[in-house]
């Protein structure tokens, strides 16, 4: 068994790639009956999953740590090769769409795997590979700028993640000052963070104009694979939102007012929320980290099999430290077939829900793969984070393990929290589609643009007289934004669907649990309609959804008595 710090990295030679792929494509090309096709497409998966394995370690250890030189030059590497790689994927896409043995690998691998091929083919040319450089390079430096940040708050050097804690202190003044001073690290980068996302939008929208569109929200929708919804439904989902959310947001920010003692709740008292202290991890990460393991080998057979293998070849990174890239994520080390999850853990129940949240996408790809395509690894975004928000929501039971006595503050405030992100959610999307129909915006518009989304979606915000964040900057900490335009409706239109979960959990533990496993063994095979069809969901997009999913919860809400927590 080899752990992760033995896994084995080595720079693949570009030339050496493109000829022998060459080779194995002609191999595909050349193949006259659906075993010779099947034969050559898995030695072409083979290759093309050692690349992936390659750039995949490079991503994450240097993640891990951005100033270890080594790997921010392989990243940089990558960052300039990758559009080389995605010409050779776009080859491989354009001759099985073609194929003669098209009907018969359909019937085998499933028509989903072929809408990738088309929109894949749609997303790229030879005549952009300069400017998706351009766009990594400057998406890689945001997150170096970001990781870069080094805090003095009360006498000591923080990072980001580290600082959050002291956001949720008892002492109103500290959650102020520690607000400030996170934001701080922002404003005082302002300049460039604005010069990085003003490239970026302009690059973007150069890219989408080659390629024959009107504008990057289109190239936008066809790069997330978004390909059984649109635009049209996501405005309309959005609308949902405004109509029936942002009323029960504010109304529960009202409520938290009320519990936390304060006249008037200020962005900086947004993340406490109760006047005895918010539910916290009663150990340390490695504590946390076993009883973890009991949860999982609890929850199902699966899981304990999964979890195991994870911890026996330290396929997770979880604290924060000085270096470290922000945020957590999960990825998937295709030649070891090993799921990798990174965090960032620091001592506040993010820790539980980033855990959950990322093992959930670990799960789904531990399941699926052995379906034998890449593109069938993980589902399309927003179905991936059905796996993730779902998790947190399955794990409840074992809560009690973690926060103890507070174990009801953090059930309630999850589920709040889950609520009130919603308006926040759909809110990015919206300033994602402004920014793209409108690339000649300044920086100053875009700023304005935001300052106005919040006072429809979240008409409770008070800034408190902070000028970097009244000025409409609070969307830069958002790194999907600048890193994976467009990803981040996926959360919302996941989160209908977990709350589906949540439900079905306390009605009927086992027959939720069976439709969730189902759903992830399925990884990538569908597209998100088809896969929230699968699981005996109901889709976000159908009329009156958003509102009868989120009277359930209401309804639980209510039943709380939340000032006695």
């Amino acid at each position: 068994m080899i752990s992760f710090e033995n896994y084995t990295y080595e720079r693949p030679n570009v030339q050496s790639v493109k000829e022998d792929f060459k080779l194995l494509l002609k191999e595909f090309t050349d193949a006259t009956n659906v075993k010779a096709a099947t034969t050559a497409l898995e030695k072409i998966n083979q290759f093309r999953s050692k690349l992936s394995t390659m750039y995949t370690l490079t991503y994450i250890r240097s993640s891990i740590d951005t100033n270890d030189d080594f790997y921010q030059k392989e990243r940089d590497f990558f960052d300039e090769i990758s559009p080389e790689l995605d010409e050779l994927n776009t080859a491989l896409y354009q001759e099985l769409i073609k194929s003669p043995c098209r009907e018969a690998l359909e019937k085998k691998w499933g028509a989903q795997l072929f809408d990738i091929a088309d929109f894949q083919i749609k997303s790229f040319s030879p005549e952009v590979i300069h400017l998706l450089q351009k766009e990594n390079k400057l998406t890689s430096e945001y997150a170096k700028l970001v990781a870069s940040a080094e805090i003095e708050f009360q006498g000591e050097s923080y990072t980001l993640a580290q600082l959050a804690p002291f956001t949720q202190d008892h002492k109103r003044n500290i959650r102020q000052e520690a607000t400030n001073a996170s934001f701080g690290f922002f404003a005082s980068h302002s300049e460039r963070f604005d010069e990085i996302y003003d490239q970026l939008v302009k690059v973007r929208h150069e890219i989408a104009t080659t390629l024959g569109y009107k504008n990057f929200v289109e190239l936008g929708y066809i790069r997330m694979l978004r390909i059984d919804y649109n635009a049209e439904m996501v405005e309309v989902f959005r609308k949902q939102v405004r109509d029936v959310i942002v009323p029960l947001a504010s109304k529960l920010y009202k409520k938290q007012a009320n519990r936390i003692g304060v006249d008037s709740l200020k962005f900086y008292d947004e993340n406490f929320k109760y006047k005895t202290g918010n539910a916290k991890p009663k150990g340390s990460p490695e504590w946390i980290i076993d009883n973890g393991k009991k949860m999982y080998e609890e929850l199902s057979p699966e899981t304990k099999e999964f979890f195991q293998f994870m911890l026996d070849r330290n396929l997770m990174d979880l604290e924060a430290k000085k270096g470290k890239e922000a945020g957590g994520y999960c990825t998937f080390i295709e030649d070891y077939q090993a799921p990798f999850i990174f965090a960032n853990f620091n001592g506040t129940s993010d820790d539980l829900d980033v855990l959950t949240h990322e093992v959930g996408h670990a799960f789904q790809c531990y399941l699926s793969r052995d379906i034998g395509i890449p593109e069938y690894l993980f589902p399309t975004h927003e179905a991936c984070e059905i796996h993730s928000m779902s998790m947190e929501f399955l794990t409840w039971p074992w809560m009690e393990l973690f926060f103890k006595e507070d174990t009801d503050k953090y059930k309630y405030s999850h589920l709040a929290t889950g609520l009130q992100f919603l308006p926040y959610g759909v809110a990015v999307d919206e300033f994602q589609h402004l920014i793209y129909e409108n690339p000649e915006w300044t920086p100053t518009e875009r700023k304005q643009a935001w300052k106005q989304l919040e006072e429809i979606y979240l008409p409770h915000r008070d800034y408190d007289g902070n000028a970097y964040l009244e000025e409409g900057n609070l969307w830069k900490r958002q790194g999907h934004i600048y890193k994976s335009p467009f990803y981040y409706i996926d959360y919302t239109l996941a989160q209908i669907c977990a709350f589906q979960f949540w439900k079905r959990s306390q009605e009927n533990k086992e027959k939720a649990w069976n439709d969730y496993l189902n759903l992830c063994k399925l990884g990538g095979s569908k597209s998100f309609l088809e896969l929230v069809e699968a699981a005996s969901l109901a889709s976000p997009f159908e009329e009156g959804m958003v509102e009868t999913v989120v009277k359930t919860i209401e309804d639980w809400l209510e039943s709380v008595d939340d000032q006695a927590l």
